[in-house]
């Protein structure tokens, strides 16, 4: 096994990529080799891809986040790297995002073995910030893989690198099929659909402490949140405290918790924001906290929550 120290070498020249690939003629020899050989260390689950001479330029770029690893296969020359291929995506799909797997059919991508300047297959590059280091070029079992990127990743940490891909999209599923829900947060809406609140708020806690890039999880914590926040509330008893004392926060945020529950977004940010407006030192941070949350829980690029950042900007300043 040939495994060097994770490092930040040179980039990758990409320039015997610039060009498109020329399209083999339908049904042809070259086409058929090419489309037979992207499917097959099956790539496409939430953390792997299979790349191509169009989309490698866009897999190298997103080292900028968080390492890739291109694991280059061929199936012809040597089979077992086609296995080693699916091996190292399925051992990349448990680190939850530290990792992307780049599956790269060599038979199919010849520019791109060209342009790395492939030794042999099997061969895993990892890459970080547009720069490539080898890491290993022989092939190696699941338990294997999974060794050695333990040690990656403990090599990663101690360079205080820790950024996180985001999965990738679902495969495309029958017109009229629900897509898959990402089993990630299968618990959580397990405890929701079972009226667990609290368990449902631990469960989003735990995806958001390990990623806190993963807006999705940020959205459903928020949600689960004001959920928890409301359990048991009398609603008009809630707004009667609110409107005998427009300056309490406890009870200005309560209520629009309560809207939002009820489908009045709007009116919930447009609460907070005039509270933050009326209130300062550590009411206002409160206050501007928990609007903050709500529109964590309707997503960011909701046109009402860009219309209430806009709005809280101008109370604050």
């Amino acid at each position: 096994m040939t495994q060097q120290p994770f490092s930040r070498p040179g980039a990758i020249d990409l320039s015997a990529l610039k060009r498109p690939a020329p399209q083999a003629p339908a049904g042809g020899a070259a086409g058929a080799g090419a489309q037979g050989g992207s499917a097959g260390a099956g790539g496409g689950s939430a953390y792997s891809v299979t790349v191509t001479e169009q989309n490698f330029q866009e897999v190298v770029e997103s080292s900028m986040t968080a390492p890739v690893l291109l694991v280059f296969f061929s199936a012809s020359r040597l089979p077992e790297s086609e296995q080693m291929a699916r091996d190292l995506a399925t051992v990349v799909d448990e680190y939850d995002g530290r990792f992307l797997a780049g599956l790269v059919d060599v038979d199919a991508t010849p520019a791109i073995a060209q342009a790395v300047q492939l030794p042999s297959v099997p061969f895993v590059m990892a890459v970080l910030d547009g720069r490539p280091q080898p890491l290993l070029q022989d092939v190696l079992g699941i338990d294997e893989l999974r060794t050695v990127l333990q040690q990656v990743g403990q090599q990663l940490t101690t360079q205080g690198i820790t950024g996180r891909h985001q999965p990738r999209a679902a495969a495309p599923t029958a017109e009229g099929e629900e897509p898959a829900m990402d089993p990630r947060y299968a618990p959580a809406q397990d405890a929701l659909e079972a009226g667990d609140v609290d368990r449902a708020v631990a469960e989003y806690q735990k995806l958001v402490s390990a990623n806190p890039a993963d807006t999705e999880a940020a959205a459903g914590l928020a949600m689960a949140k004001v959920l928890q926040r409301t359990q048991g509330v009398d609603l008009n008893a809630a707004r009667a405290a609110a409107a005998a004392d427009p300056d309490d926060v406890d009870a200005q945020t309560l209520v629009a918790d309560l809207d939002m529950l009820g489908g009045h977004v709007e009116d919930a940010f447009a609460r907070l924001v005039e509270l933050v407006r009326r209130t300062s030192d550590k009411e206002r941070d409160r206050a501007r906290d928990h609007l903050l949350g709500l529109f964590s829980a309707v997503g960011n690029d909701d046109p009402r929550v860009l219309n209430g950042r806009r709005a809280l900007a101008s109370a604050l300043f």
